[in-house]
């Protein structure tokens, strides 16, 4: 289990994360979602003790990271798969974790083929391998200890579709096991596919959390709705008592189901150039309106 309480880091006068509370249960994939400065990697610094929090607690299995035995038999990590040594072949990489971790050496063949790496492979230098494989390498690194927990920022960067397959059955598979597992990622449609819970931060505050089933069905129901002349669509809706906001794709979000929303906009003979009802079960777009810049406001 991961438990971050009320976490703060503090820059001068700059705050990356905002008293931030949060639970990774075992036997769960948690989603850690936010848009690029939002705090994801300075909170998961602080998780592995590489940044010290200005305040507030994070811990893995009751105790804070730089106080496990051996932290590599209890918490796999990989943040940044581009920080391996590049002179080292993978096999070294992986030989050198194992040996951290107290593993046999067959683990580093048994983590290597886990991980779809061959032999001719892992002979190779790393300042040779693509991104795609050092996030396989690095992964194998994580697994070495046997941990039962996973703190992964962005691994699927540079996988391709099927290594985006491999590592979705892969972290199912460990979750389903008992294992915890910590994961952000940009690719939404992945994390949707995988995720059980998310947590979602902007600005370094969560600005929501809970099971992937809770957040995609909380969302109001309503109409995706576009014109021509944007300014009188919204003197429209807002003359029926509706609420409008804009995406960030231009077009606006309707608190109206299509039907009363076709309506208005007749009634007010504003030409709609889109006109659907809201999407109940996109992550994508739930993290696009949870996550916009604040200075997009509900217009009024």
């Amino acid at each position: 289990m991961i438990q971050i309480e009320h976490l703060t880091k503090r820059y001068g006068n700059f705050t990356a994360v905002d008293d931030v509370t949060f639970t990774a249960q075992p036997g769960r994939v948690t989603g850690f979602l936010g848009p690029n400065g939002a705090g994801k990697s300075t909170l998961m610094r602080m998780l592995c003790g590489l940044t010290p929090p200005t305040s507030g607690s994070a811990t893995v299995l009751g105790m804070k990271y730089a106080d496990l035995p051996n932290p590599i038999k209890h918490v796999g990590v990989m943040l940044d798969a581009a920080a391996q040594h590049p002179g080292r072949t993978g096999a070294e990489v992986l030989a050198l974790a194992g040996l951290i971790a107290g593993a046999s050496k067959s683990r580093v063949a048994e983590m290597t083929d886990t991980v779809g790496l061959t032999p001719a492979e892992t002979k190779r230098r790393v300042k040779d391998y693509s991104l795609g494989m050092r996030q396989r390498l690095g992964i194998a690194g994580a697994l070495m200890g046997d941990p039962k927990i996973l703190v992964l920022d962005e691994p699927a960067n540079g996988l391709d579709p099927a290594g985006i397959h491999w590592m979705r059955g892969l972290l199912g598979d460990y979750a389903a096991n008992g294992g915890t597992v910590l994961l952000s990622s940009h690719l939404l449609g992945e994390v949707q596919v995988i995720a059980h819970d998310l947590v979602m931060i902007g600005h370094g505050k969560i600005v929501a959390q809970g099971s992937m089933q809770e957040l995609l069905s909380s969302k109001e129901q309503g109409s995706v709705v576009d014109s021509m002349t944007r300014q009188d669509l919204v003197s429209a809706v807002q003359a029926a008592g509706g609420t409008i906001t804009q995406r960030p794709d231009g077009a606006f979000d309707v608190n109206l189901l299509p039907p009363k929303m076709g309506q208005v906009a007749l009634d007010a003979k504003v030409p709609l150039v889109l006109l659907r009802e809201r999407d109940q079960n996109n992550l994508e777009q739930l993290f696009l309106t949870l996550t916009q810049d604040t200075a997009r406001q509900e217009i009024r």
